[in-house]
């Protein structure tokens, strides 16, 4: 005999329904808000191996403390947001760097040319913002990258100009699928301000045949391309590596027509950089460790490999350096400011010495 339903239990049934969707609903809504949220708080981007939706363009904003937990850092995408000040002073500031100054100065002197030439109706060149930095390692291609994002926001061709550094690990995916959305989603992060890459080189030079090198390249060009007004890309690396790269693909070329070479620090100039680390940091160096220390830069210098890390070296070095004061006082009970202020010629030894052990 076939049961019929009655209108009370019916209504009941409807209720049921609609109350679960209703709830589902909230909890999504729910998460959506928190997921914001974490967006906006969180200043690294880190993207999800599960691949993207369907607009190739799905990422989150990690913390710190959870990259740190797993190998989640090593995809990690760092984003700069711009300081105050003016950076022209800040550039001008730099340890040495003369060539690399001239070069970003002459091109906002241009740029600004061009932006009058346009006010009053005069034709002008198509101009391409991305640049090339080509140099060893630890001659400050970063720092100016971060201060020619200020200054292109001081010339009004960006909005925000901050800094978005990634590498090829942030821009690479390990599957089909994944690649075209983590540069997307990159892309995304640095609308409005600069992308770095450095090392570009490396993106299509794994050797490995399953490698997606190239699709990397090819959706970077197209972003670049689909967001020519609002977002600048500059790639950096060795020179010659970076030459290769970018005479590789007509795409490349086409775009990245303008280079700024970084030499290698002087002697003389790693050492200034040395005593300016002392300076921000309030320590100050005796005399006989600064003459220990300008002669053991000389000889650093003429015997460095391709490798040498330049003023990544004299931070690696500074900081032994203050570790073994550190522990050269650790044992004194009453200090004086001049004790606790002053690198003597015992720590830089022993400073280059820790850092012979363990070179970085």
């Amino acid at each position: 005999m076939k049961q019929q339903f009655t209108n009370k239990q019916i209504t009941i049934i409807i209720c049921c329904v609609t109350a679960f969707f209703v709830i589902m609903a909230i909890f999504t809504l729910v998460v959506g808000i928190m997921d914001d949220e974490s967006e906006e708080n969180d200043k690294t981007l880190v993207m999800d191996d599960g691949g993207s939706d369907e607009k190739g363009r799905k990422y989150r904003f990690d913390t710190k403390e959870n990259r740190e937990k797993g190998d989640q850092k090593k995809d990690s995408v760092v984003v700069n947001e711009p300081l105050e000040g003016d950076p022209y002073e800040e550039l001008d500031e730099l340890v040495g760097l003369e060539s690399v100054k001239e070069e970003v100065h002459s091109l906002a002197n241009f740029v600004k040319v061009q932006k009058m030439r346009e006010e009053k109706g005069l034709k002008n060149p198509k101009l391409s913002y991305h640049l090339v930095f080509t140099g060893s390692p630890g001659t400050g291609k970063t720092t100016v990258a971060r201060i020619v994002a200020r200054i292109y926001k001081d010339l009004g061709i960006l909005k925000k100009g901050h800094l978005v550094e990634t590498d090829r690990s942030g821009l690479i995916g390990q599957y089909v699928g994944q690649t075209a959305p983590r540069v997307n989603a990159i892309c995304d992060s640095a609308l409005n301000g600069v992308l770095f890459i450095d090392e570009a080189y490396a993106i299509t030079q794994s050797g490995s045949k399953n490698d997606y090198g190239d699709e990397a390249v090819a959706t970077l060009l197209k972003r670049m391309e689909d967001d020519r007004d609002k977002l600048v890309v500059i790639v950096a690396g060795y020179t010659k590596e970076m030459t290769q790269f970018i005479e590789s693909n007509p795409g490349l070329k086409s775009r990245f027509n303008k280079y700024i070479n970084f030499p290698d620090y002087t002697p003389a100039e790693l050492f200034d950089i040395f005593r300016l680390y002392l300076r921000k940091n309030e320590y100050t160096i005796s005399n006989e460790a600064a003459e220990y220390l300008r002669n053991e830069l000389e000889i650093v210098v003429k015997n460095k490999n391709r490798n040498f890390g330049n003023a990544r070296y004299v931070r690696n070095l500074f900081e032994k350096a203050i570790q073994c004061q550190a522990n050269r006082l650790s044992q004194e009970k009453k200090l004086s400011n001049q004790q606790l202020q002053e690198v003597t010629l015992v720590d830089i030894k022993n400073a280059f010495k820790e850092l012979a052990k363990n070179p970085q």
